[in-house]
């Protein structure tokens, strides 16, 4: 499998939200003979794009070779960065409504079903044939330049997306240009934050500010709100380290099925719970089999990319279902989508309902310092979880520590500790630095070599 860097993830990025700006800049100046520019972002760059590219980068290689099982993870891969995408646009600006939107696969319709399908398929065929001719263009342009060029857009786009949010949250464009009038903004970041909403009154023509809820009595978490979703990362990762325990004692095995160095938390569960709520929502009034099916293949290309990314990023393979049937790369397996789609079915239908009122009832200032306590304990956890694997892995071609905090993560969390604490884990293959180095060898070994040629010449 090819090696991606940080760096062809940045130029991907970019590129493909460029690319996706002028698609969807072309096609309504084709259907509506007009120009709108469409996104978020005020420059030409639609992010979402750019995000389901490099996803695809990341997973389809690990697929090579089976068609069908790399369109089902771009059709996941698609809906799912749209579904979060739409939450997080809902989130920045709450108070505003963005008008009519394109049903998607998980509108739990046939025409969402059709367009996913067909914009799935558009996807596959562009990193199937578009995608390998820009590689190819990109691979002559200098890493320096390339890095340059990503680094400062990114700033940009910073700055852009800050500058957006701030003007979408304070209210629309006739209410910057009263408090200018009335002397209470300055004239500079008026006519800035006009000239924003007026463009996203243009690129969405039903966008519109809806009036603030009448003041009363504050309800913590109501609705699908961040501190909301803490609650279900948090419960979701204590009951699929407990889940998993028990499983695996049933099976005769007893060790940590935990994520992070401290607590019994998965963060497998917790984030797959989480995406299973922003996600399947929308079909929380459906047919059950609707969220069955979505919770099938969802879970399915969750799970294998989580053994995926963990295996890029720590060189270590958690899970490996290869002795059984119906397994997909050793990742993930048929039976356990069954599981995830039960498990969405229960979820979405009972359990979330019941645990989302429990949260609401929680007095807010209790709520919000138990929030944020989490968020703390668990940000701080999940950074030295991640500092001690990345030694671990390291530590197998590089034993010595290079520098003091390396040296606390030997003394600390050794390879015993290591291999204690994660006990199914496994180490993927390691190339000491010298054999990385390719066919070059030492004056020894090239001596030695040539006496072992000459002893089998004269034998």
């Amino acid at each position: 499998m090819t090696t991606i860097t940080w760096l062809d993830l940045g130029v991907d990025l970019i590129l493909y939200s460029f690319l996706g700006w002028v698609l969807e800049a072309t096609w309504y100046a084709v259907t509506r003979r007009r120009f709108y520019n469409r996104g978020v972002l005020t420059l030409p760059l639609l992010i979402s794009y750019g995000v389901t590219f490099d996803l695809l980068v990341i997973v389809l290689p690990s697929l090579e070779g089976n068609y069908f099982y790399q369109y089902v993870a771009t059709l996941m891969i698609v809906s799912v960065v749209e579904s979060l995408s739409g939450f997080l646009m809902r989130r920045m600006s709450p108070r505003l409504q963005w008008g009519s939107d394109r049903e998607r696969l998980f509108s739990g319709s046939g025409k969402g079903l059709v367009s996913s399908l067909v914009i799935a398929a558009a996807y596959y065929g562009a990193y199937l044939v578009l995608h390998p001719i820009l590689m190819a263009g990109l691979a002559l342009v200098p890493w320096v330049v390339e890095l340059i060029v990503v680094l400062v857009l990114l700033a940009l786009i910073l700055f852009d997306f800050v500058t957006v949010l701030i003007a979408m949250r304070k209210g629309d464009g006739a209410s910057y240009q009263k408090r200018q009038e009335e002397g209470s903004q300055g004239w500079l970041s008026a006519r800035l934050f006009s000239a924003i909403w007026r463009r996203l009154k243009k690129a969405y023509p039903g966008i519109r500010e809806t009036e603030p809820e009448e003041e009363g009595t504050y309800t913590f978490a109501k609705g699908l709100c961040f501190d909301k979703l803490i609650w279900v990362f948090l419960v979701c990762a204590l009951l699929g380290d407990i889940i998993e325990t028990i499983s695996g004692v049933i099976g005769g095995q007893f060790f940590s099925r935990s994520s992070v160095l401290y607590g019994p938390f998965s963060f497998v569960w917790g984030l797959g719970g989480v995406l299973l709520t922003i996600t399947l929502q929308p079909l929380a009034g459906k047919h059950d089999r609707y969220v069955f099916l979505a919770g099938f293949v969802i879970g399915g290309v969750y799970e294998y990319m989580c053994s995926l990314f963990t295996e890029i990023v720590f060189g270590t393979v958690f899970w490996d279902y290869s002795w059984m049937p119906l397994n997909i790369g050793g990742r993930t397996n048929v039976l356990y989508c069954f599981c995830w789609g039960a498990l969405a079915v229960i979820w979405v239908k009972i359990l979330y309902p019941f645990m989302s009122k429990w949260i609401e009832k929680l007095p807010a200032v209790i709520g919000k310092v138990i929030t944020w306590v989490v968020v703390c304990f668990m940000v701080a956890n999940a950074l030295l979880t991640s500092a001690a694997m990345l030694r671990f892995d390291s530590r197998q071609v590089r034993p010595e520590p290079a520098n003091s905090f390396e040296a606390f993560l030997d003394s600390q969390y050794d390879d015993d500790f290591m291999t204690h604490r994660w006990q199914n884990m496994v180490v993927t293959e390691k190339k000491a630095p010298q054999e990385e180095a390719g066919d070059e060898a030492s004056p020894e070994d090239a001596a030695e070599g040539g006496a072992a040629s000459e002893s089998e010449a004269a034998e």
